[in-house]
């Protein structure tokens, strides 16, 4: 028991820490906007992995290189519409819309009938989220929270194929490099030499250890140990720890009508992932439709039902 127990806790602690990340992060829009914020974490993580991995591209195929580059907007692009979401509408909502993408990636790459089960328990859910304050969330940010839980799915696909053509946190580096590549001219046309503040600089090596360094390594040990089913759980509960990290940091609270609409996402969230590895057989591992961060980079990945092989 102890020896799920610690992993689990692990698993908890990471997910606490990326939400949490983001709250500092929006506390920093203030100062640099959303696309410094960004550029700074995915920056400074990067330089940090490129660092200690080193990854070599001498040898490396075309195909290796284009999974590298697809990979790496893919991130950047998903945490940029991310952060663009969470200065317009509270974190809470944005994660509940922005796990959406791997939630239909589920669906969609599953089985039976009880995934439309799921699908209609998540649409309840957003609906509910509009009802929830004074009014309707702002379309801008609700359209940039989708569109980042769009390019989170094809992050997960992505990420799958990275982990078999890179070894250990190889993938990952040159990801993150492409990503902040990507994001860079946002960061330095909203922020410009502010980007270089000591103290802008310091809330960024904070939003990067907090989001990416931290939760990455934690991942990696506890999934070692622990199946495919709480993992996927424990990820499915991003948006109510989103939500609290919002009222804690950001004062931003939670009415009934908020908490009953991101329940049901997490619901359908946990039931689609759950209802998945039961009827493909997966007892341990990474699980795609779940995922917030690369796969393991020693296990082998199984391909998910009903995903094309153009990915192969």
């Amino acid at each position: 028991m102890s020896s799920r127990v610690a992993p689990v806790g692990l698993l908890l602690t990471s997910q606490v820490s990326v939400q949490f990340g983001a709250a500092v992060a929006a506390a920093l829009f203030d100062r640099v906007g959303p696309g410094g914020a960004v550029t700074l974490r995915l920056g400074l993580s990067g330089v940090a992995l490129l660092l200690v991995c080193r990854p070599r591209l001498r040898g490396r195929t075309r195909a290796d290189l284009l999974v590298a580059l697809a990979y790496g907007l893919a991130l950047g692009g998903m945490n940029l519409c991310f952060y663009e979401a969470i200065s317009r509408i509270p974190l809470g909502a944005a994660v509940t819309l922005e796990v959406l993408g791997p939630l239909t990636l589920s669906v969609l790459t599953g089985r039976g009938r009880l995934r439309w089960l799921w699908a209609a328990l998540a649409l309840a859910g957003v609906a509910l989220l509009g009802l929830d304050g004074v009014g309707a969330l702002p379309p801008v940010g609700v359209l940039f929270a989708l569109a980042a839980g769009a390019l989170w799915a094809c992050y997960i696909l992505l990420a799958q194929r990275a982990g078999r053509s890179y070894a250990r946190l190889d993938g990952l580096a040159l990801g993150l490099g492409v990503a902040t590549l990507l994001v860079a001219p946002a960061g330095i046309a909203s922020a410009g030499v502010d980007l270089l503040d000591p103290g802008a600089l310091a809330l960024g090596a904070a939003v990067a250890l907090l989001s990416s360094l931290l939760p990455y390594s934690l991942e990696m040990r506890s999934l070692r140990a622990v199946p495919a089913a709480v993992f996927a759980v424990v990820m499915s509960l991003s948006p109510a720890i989103a939500a609290l990290a919002g009222a804690v940091v950001l004062g931003q609270p939670l009415g009934p009508v908020g908490a009953l609409a991101i329940a049901l996402v997490v619901a359908a969230n946990v039931g689609a992932v759950g209802r998945g590895l039961r009827t493909s057989g997966e007892d341990a591992g990474h699980v795609p439709a779940a995922a917030t961060t690369a796969p393991h980079p020693t296990r082998p990945r199984r391909r998910l039902r009903g995903v094309p092989r153009v990915l192969d």
